[in-house]
């Protein structure tokens, strides 16, 4: 009886870690477009600094999953040109990516990385970075928009999945 309910546990436990390592991507790539900084030395700042070492409320913060994390990042950085493209193109003709908000630009990066550089379903990645504009703006419309683009985005990168 106890062995049935142990691998949902270690499945959500997964997929924790991995919402974690999108989150912290962001903040990541957001970082790096504020400070300069290259995606290295960001990277090692956020992996001796924030996985799983904070502590919100007396509890430890969900650790991250490092080889998503330094993936998101660096194909962040090796396909910006393409991801932003993609972004103006799911973007309002008035409103080019340099003109958002920079979370929301470091968001669809890291997003748009996954759309381009791994196997993660799109629907998944659009879902997951929909959480991530929750979590950065909790009373505004941003996640609506962030659907909107992603959903652009997801069916110029990965047609066959839709």
């Amino acid at each position: 009886m106890s062995h049935a309910a142990k691998p949902p546990k270690k499945v959500e436990e997964k997929r924790q870690k991995r919402s974690a390592s999108r989150l912290y991507a962001v903040q990541a790539l957001f970082q790096m477009e504020q400070s300069g900084q290259s995606v290295d030395k960001v990277a090692v700042e956020f992996l001796d600094h924030r996985f799983g070492l904070a502590q919100e409320d007396g509890e430890a913060l969900v650790e991250g999953d490092v080889d998503l994390f330094r993936r998101i990042t660096e194909e962040a950085v090796n396909w910006q040109a393409k991801i932003d493209q993609m972004t103006d193109r799911g973007l309002v003709a008035k409103w080019p990516i340099a003109r958002i908000d920079p979370t929301l630009r470091a968001l669809f990066r890291a997003a748009g990385a996954e759309l381009v550089a791994t196997e993660t379903p799109p629907k998944v990645i659009i879902n997951e970075y929909v959480d991530v504009a929750r979590a950065f703006f909790p009373e505004g419309k941003e996640s609506q928009f962030v659907n909107a683009v992603l959903d652009h985005m997801a069916r110029e990168a990965r047609p066959e999945a839709f």
